[in-house]
């Protein structure tokens, strides 16, 4: 005779509690997410409400210099993650890198504008055409002068005060 426990399908117990994988997964990611807030600067990091006990465990991984200590560390500050919800942590990193790869692509058209006039004084006019009311006057003398420190070899005050100038 078959009991009832018996004819049930294997996997109705496995639904209840995850995996161990998926369990160390789980805790590697809150790793993970852990050592992105030790990176964080100290004005990030306030930013973000975490617990005083996560908050002072994050203050001493930063200074922890021996390889194996800052790994258990970082395995303890996994373990205080469990008691926090770490999505909102994940969205403000999120933002942040969001902000950081604006930035970063802005300050790249910059270059390539800056670039664009050394090369020739006629992209000064697809520049105003692009943005109108820039100094046209104070661009042209800027990159004619950037490209005269250039040519002499001298420091590139201009070259930089160009850049200031397009941001």
């Amino acid at each position: 005779m078959i009991s009832a426990h018996h004819s049930l399908p294997w996997n109705v117990h496995a639904e209840e509690k995850p995996s161990k994988t998926a369990r160390k997964r789980a805790m590697h990611e809150l790793q993970t997410l852990g050592e992105r807030l030790i990176g964080l600067n100290s004005e990030q990091l306030a930013a973000i409400a975490l617990p005083e006990d996560l908050q002072d465990a994050i203050e001493r991984a930063r200074r922890i210099t021996k390889h194996e200590a800052r790994r258990r560390q970082l395995q303890y500050i996994g373990r205080l993650m469990r008691a926090v919800d770490p999505e909102p942590i994940r969205e403000k990193l999120k933002a942040w890198d969001g902000v950081s790869t604006e930035e970063t692509a802005r300050v790249h058209r910059i270059e390539r504008w800056r670039e664009k006039l050394l090369e020739n004084d006629g992209a000064i006019g697809a520049l105003v055409h692009a943005h109108p009311g820039i100094d046209t006057q104070r661009l042209r003398a800027l990159a004619r002068n950037a490209r005269e420190e250039r040519a002499a070899g001298r420091p590139p005050r201009a070259y930089r005060e160009l850049f200031r100038a397009l941001r």
